[in-house]
């Protein structure tokens, strides 16, 4: 499976990594061939690393308030990530785009589809399609892909307690 064209697919991918940090290669590299990307080289502690760092690149996006200020800092990270749109058959199992440079570790291929993916997600869905959980000691980062684009909690167990919450306050 390729992850193209870029969006839910990677986004998903970046709050899973944002929300439980990987500890190692190993683990980062699982995580990745889980999520369906094609690893072409072994993983590496540096790749760690600069996963580390694109995901609190990519964290001030999902935190960013003001609709300018968020696509200003995912502008940063694209202008810092992304190449000239290539169509490649790398795999030999199809023509696909691809908006990075070939033979790139996965640190910095992961910089690539993440920024790529948030745009296009932001872009095609709406600029406020991530967030935070909505409950207060809860801080999971979710990529909103509802029908309706309102998803507030990260999962049904915090929407429903947020509500038991919320009904125990009116009494």
């Amino acid at each position: 499976m390729h992850l193209n064209p870029y969006g839910e697919d990677v986004v998903n991918l970046a709050a899973d990594l944002a929300n439980r940090r990987p500890a190692n290669a190993e683990e980062l590299a699982d995580r990745c061939r889980a999520a369906g990307l094609v690893l072409e080289h072994p993983v590496t502690a540096q790749d760690v690393d600069r996963t580390h760092e694109v995901l609190d690149a990519w964290e001030k996006v999902v935190d960013a308030d003001d609709e300018r200020e968020r696509a200003g800092l995912l502008n940063r990270m694209l202008a810092a990530a992304a190449a000239h749109p290539r169509l490649t058959d790398h795999a030999d199992d199809g023509w696909h785009l691809h908006y990075r440079d070939d033979r790139q570790p996965l640190g910095a291929l992961l910089f690539s589809l993440i920024s790529v993916g948030t745009a296009l997600h932001l872009a095609g869905r709406g600029i406020r399609r991530l967030g935070r959980c909505a409950v207060t000691e809860c801080t999971v980062i979710f990529a909103d892909t509802s029908r309706t684009g309102r998803q507030r909690y990260c999962s049904q167990r915090c929407a429903n307690r947020d509500a038991v919450r919320r009904h125990r306050a009116l009494r």
